[in-house]
């Protein structure tokens, strides 16, 4: 039995059958019976709706992150893990790597523990074919699942996202706006978010009519803490004979190898090259002159899972999907 069996059995909907669990006052009497013979019917233990019906709960959350080297996911499990606190909760943390099989084990771990809910971090758990999130649904029937910036449409799961499409529309647009027209996209990743970045630069140069090379979409496959191996990449480029003046890279550690190139190819930045980094990392400061980056706001995105996890676990009604904007910080890497 899951909240879901509770929810349909009962002929109420799961935020009620969560307020029960959770003792709220806002539930009539006659609510409450009908759900609580159901549970007492079919003998269901909740796990993260515990508190309620005053069993044990956990008072931690479950983490999952691919790759804690990263600097973006780094800094959203530090917040993430500061705010539970604050909230009286402690985690529990998986870096899983990037493969299914390993995602759905750590998955299951987390359940194991017993946790009180489940937040991934980062748009890489969310796959296109629907029986690859079967591991997500199957969670999900028992805690509530938090994606940060990833999206997925399925009962008990919550998305907070940055509007990773607009944000990428507007920066390439900015530099069109500059002068700068033969300008590479230079990216990294094919996650949801990967895939919103690369849709949003594509966008802003088909409605320009200057998306005319191919070569201008340069996928990266190396490290992401090897700024010599991206740098070596452009430089390949241009050992082909083709040119550009811009760079917008889908995260900081690749506009900095776009720096470096741009460095030992004896190039003037900004007036030969143009270059715009994503996430508005510690990186911008690390180069001269500073990057210009998009700000997603991370720690916003963070603040507003955490508060949307919150008002699930207490049974209130919460938003099933939060978007957020990003903001284009200038520094002296664009004209």
């Amino acid at each position: 039995m899951t909240i879901y069996d509770i929810s349909e059995k009962a002929g109420v909907s799961i935020a009620t059958v969560s307020r029960v669990l959770n003792g709220s006052n806002n539930v009539s009497e006659k609510t409450k019976k009908k759900v609580l013979d159901v549970i007492n019917q079919y003998e269901y233990t909740p796990n993260a709706f515990a508190r309620g019906l005053g069993l044990n709960t956990m008072k931690t959350i479950g983490i999952m992150c691919a790759d804690s080297s990263d600097l973006y996911l780094a800094k959203a499990i530090y917040y993430i893990e500061q705010k539970l606190r604050a909230n009286g909760y402690d985690s529990i943390l998986c870096c899983t790597g990037y493969d299914l099989a390993t995602k759905a084990s750590s998955m299951n771990l987390l359940i194991t523990k017993k946790v009180d809910g489940i937040i991934l971090v980062g748009s890489n758990f969310i796959y296109e074919k629907e029986e690859d999130n079967k591991y997500i649904t199957d969670a999900s029937a028992q805690v509530p699942v938090m994606l940060l910036n990833a999206a997925m449409d399925a009962p008990n799961v919550y998305s907070v996202v940055s509007d990773d499409f607009t944000s990428m529309y507007d920066a390439t647009m900015e530099m069109i706006r500059s002068g700068v027209e033969d300008i590479l996209y230079f990216y990294n990743s094919t996650s949801y978010s990967g895939k919103k970045k690369l849709a949003g630069y594509r966008a802003a140069m088909e409605e320009k009519g200057l998306l005319t090379n191919g070569s201008f979409l340069q996928l990266y496959q190396g490290s992401h803490e090897d700024i010599p191996a991206m740098a070596d990449q452009l430089k390949k480029l241009h050992a082909k004979g083709i040119s550009f003046h811009g760079v917008i890279a889908a995260d900081d550690s690749l506009a900095l190898g776009a720096l470096k190139y741009g460095r030992e190819m004896g190039l003037r930045i900004p007036e030969d090259l143009s270059i715009i980094g994503y996430n508005n990392s510690m990186l911008v400061s690390c180069c001269d002159p500073e990057l210009t980056s998009i700000d997603n706001k991370l720690e916003t995105l963070c603040q507003h899972l955490i508060t949307t996890l919150m008002g699930v676990l207490e049974g209130n009604e919460m938003p099933k999907k939060t978007v957020f904007s990003g903001e284009l910080v200038k520094r002296g890497t664009t004209k």
